[in-house]
């Protein structure tokens, strides 16, 4: 799969989407609350970042991230389930991916906010270490754990710290993993 083929997918599921939720859109043009979409998100993220989960570096540049949450949810331990699909672009060329997760999100009454999940990611990096300048990730679907803490800036909007591992867990001989960290802007629907 290669970088063009995920910014072809990523596109096509960001269209899909908004036109499944104009869809749902009542009389008055406004969106309902009981839509298909919780909340959309933004970002900024530093690729491969070293010194982390993974433990060192390889990959440069900066990933454009798009995470889309899911309506359906579920009350647990007094935060709250809900599905989420989102990606990463590399903007250098490097691995970008795609994933799935299942978040849990629990909100403090300050307005602060932390997330956390597990998931599945399907990336266009290397399996095997054949270039210095990339991770060996071993295999083409990987374990995606998100990590988010945020504040509501309205009740509506937020901004938050993301941090996400994709890696396989040692399934594979290969296992270089790769984390990425920065900054999201979120709006609630």
């Amino acid at each position: 799969m290669s970088v063009s083929s995920v910014r072809q997918i990523l596109i096509v599921l960001c269209l899909t989407v908004f036109l499944m939720q104009a869809s749902l859109a009542g009389e008055n043009g406004k969106l309902p609350g009981a839509g298909l979409i919780h909340q959309l998100k933004f970002g900024v993220l530093a690729h491969d970042v070293g010194d982390l989960w993974s433990g060192f570096h390889r990959e440069n540049g900066v990933d454009l991230n798009i995470e889309v949450v899911l309506a359906p949810s579920m009350d647990v331990l007094g935060g709250t389930l809900r599905p989420a699909l989102g990606g990463s672009i590399n903007t250098n060329g490097d691995t970008s991916k795609g994933y799935l997760d299942i978040l849990w999100q629990y909100n403090f009454s300050s307005g602060i906010f932390v997330v956390t999940g597990v998931g599945a990611a399907v990336h266009d990096g290397k399996l095997h270490a054949s270039h210095v300048d990339r991770k060996a990730l071993g295999s083409r679907v990987l374990f995606h754990i998100p990590l988010e803490i945020g504040y509501f800036l309205t009740p509506r909007t937020t901004f938050s710290v993301y941090f996400d591992h994709i890696s396989n867990a040692y399934t594979a001989r290969e296992n270089e993993g790769m984390d990425t960290l920065g900054a999201r802007l979120g709006y609630i629907f």
